[in-house]
């Protein structure tokens, strides 16, 4: 039961919002206004992650003085007020309660409206509504979409195995269970070994009323438990992979994946640098794989895979050079720079019940570090940055960890400066594997001084370049310069003489010259407009089509 004078003071004290509306509403209120603040409230409410928004009769929205309300007075219009918003809203929807309360001896009602169903926002007579800051609009088609795509699954991690005993579970699995729950909640570590196995397995959310979730068998049952799971593929494949993309060696694992983890990574050639990249910033020796982050992205794997799919997780180790970890299931952030900009938690998980078991048992956790971190130890270490490759039509997601540099070049920039954000890093990191990014990016790189180029060829610019001695490279990327071209194109007019030099000519003895971030028509259309430029001012002419210098 709610304290009314506390719900009130608190809600009273808050700033209006999406999720909380104050009306006057002294004698009456427009049962179709009603509504629409009920479509509203409720699905401003679904988007924010919370479980009701709130509208309150009887105050003054912009003083928050009381005012008091005569609207429906009495339980009995107050019962029929319920039923008759419900003959209009989704679902049939309606509060969940209506409070009475009395400030000042005057009267407030409290409205409590329940937030929309995952998937499913909540219309009146037809039309969605939502908050645009204090102002009720039409609920925006991207929040929408965003209402529609949540997913209305049952947990299926959460799901009862009613067969399951004690019997099945490994007990080796059991108790390191037990020291890394201590772990992860060490105020409890004295009463632990006092549990017995079903108050444990409750403790650590896998269990219920006695009975073990799938999400018990996953990660502490044994190896014949699959049979209660069927047809999900509980399996992990390890396969390693030659520099031809030759098959050269693979193992499959499967439950409890408490245990099999550390045997999966075990597969894995991690390599120790004595030649580091980088210089005296590194330590004496490093290893290939950064521990933190593949162990990140197994757990990601196990803990996401939507395991409908009947699809194995899989960890590609290409020889001395990255890994490949794969499983079946959307991306639920959408991006990854989804995932590393939100502070906090996801605002819902696949397989809750087994993310909160590997939460307890010190596997992962759910405040939305964990991508984070991964790029983060990437970055410490000078290596290119993690690739998430997010295939929407066959719903399968892959991270690939890199082991060694692309470019030198980046591990430059980075130590030479060690203040640029993780979006900055991540920014270079997509130059220097060629790829595409936002023209804010491009801005803020530039104004660096970072990186030089026009969209889509961008490189290191020529200040990095001279700081880290790369201008035979930075030449290389960005062509010789004007001056140097005038001189190539002089010498071959002079040789010529009277006969003249065509464009096509002038175009085989600049295309050395000129960058190798532009293609052939690039490069055909910048000789042509310095050609222009040059006849301009009046150093060559042109003259039954061939070029021609002019003598002073």
């Amino acid at each position: 039961m709610e304290n009314i004078k506390e719900l009130f003071n608190h809600l009273r004290f808050q700033c209006e919002n999406e999720v909380i509306e104050f009306k006057k509403a002294e004698r009456n209120f427009d049962i179709s206004e009603l509504g629409k603040y009920f479509s509203a409230l409720s699905n401003e409410a679904n988007l924010r992650g919370l479980d009701f928004g709130w509208l309150v009769f009887g105050v003054e929205d912009k003083t928050r003085m009381v005012t008091g309300s005569s609207f429906k007075v009495g339980q009995i219009h107050l019962e029929r007020l319920k039923e008759t918003i419900a003959q209009n809203l989704t679902e049939r929807i309606s509060f969940r309660d209506i409070y009475e309360y009395y400030e000042e001896g005057k009267r407030i009602l409290i409205f409590k409206i329940p937030a929309a169903p995952r998937g499913l926002p909540i219309a009146w007579n037809g039309q969605c509504y939502g908050r645009r800051g204090e102002s009720l609009v039409p609920l925006d088609p991207s929040k929408y979409d965003e209402m529609r795509n949540q997913t209305l699954h049952t947990d299926w991690s959460a799901v009862i195995v009613p067969d399951a005993t004690l019997n099945d579970l490994d007990e080796e699995a059991l108790a390191k269970a037990r020291v890394m729950f201590k772990k992860v909640n060490p105020r409890l570590a004295n009463e632990v070994d006092d549990w017995d196995t079903w108050t444990f397995l409750q403790k650590a959310e896998v269990a219920y009323e006695g009975q073990l979730t799938r999400a018990a068998l996953l990660l502490l049952g044994k190896e014949d438990c699959r049979r209660f799971m069927r047809p999900a593929v509980l399996q992990i494949t390890w396969v390693l992979r030659d520099s031809r993309d030759m098959e050269i060696d693979y193992e499959h694992f499967t439950i409890p994946y408490l245990m099999t983890v550390d045997k999966v990574l075990a597969k894995i050639r991690n390599l120790t640098f004595r030649e580091l990249p980088g210089g005296t910033l590194f330590p004496d020796t490093m290893k290939q794989y950064d521990d933190y982050t593949i162990r990140e992205a197994l757990h990601n794997c196990i803990a996401h895979t939507d395991y409908k799919m009947e699809q194995r997780i899989t960890l590609v180790e290409v020889e001395n050079t990255c890994l490949y970890f794969s499983n079946g299931g959307g991306f639920i952030p959408g991006n990854v720079e989804n995932a590393i900009r939100q502070n906090g938690p996801q605002k819902y998980y696949r397989n809750r019940c087994l993310c909160s078991g590997m939460v307890n048992f010190n596997m992962i956790d759910t405040i939305g570090r964990g991508i984070k971190k991964m790029f983060m130890e990437q970055r410490k270490r000078y290596f290119p940055m993690p690739d998430y490759m997010i295939d929407e039509v066959n719903r399968e997601v892959t991270v690939k960890i890199y082991g060694q540099m692309l470019d030198s070049k980046y591990v430059d920039i980075l130590k030479e400066d060690l203040d640029l954000s993780l979006a900055e890093c991540m920014w270079l990191d997509a130059i220097q594997k060629h790829r595409p990014i936002t023209d804010d990016a491009v801005k803020s790189l530039k104004a660096k001084k970072l990186i030089e180029g026009r969209k889509p060829c961008f490189f290191i610019s020529a200040k990095t370049a001279k700081a880290m001695n790369q201008l035979p490279e930075y030449v290389r990327l960005s062509g010789i310069d004007k001056d140097v071209c005038w001189e190539l194109v002089k010498k071959i007019l002079l040789k010529s003489g009277d006969k003249g030099v065509s464009r096509a000519d002038i175009f085989k003895t600049l295309t050395n010259a000129l960058s190798e971030m532009k293609d052939d028509n690039q490069k055909l259309k910048w000789v042509s407009n310095y050609l222009a430029a040059l006849r301009k001012e009046h150093k060559i002419e042109y003259k039954d089509r061939r070029w021609f210098l002019v003598v002073n």
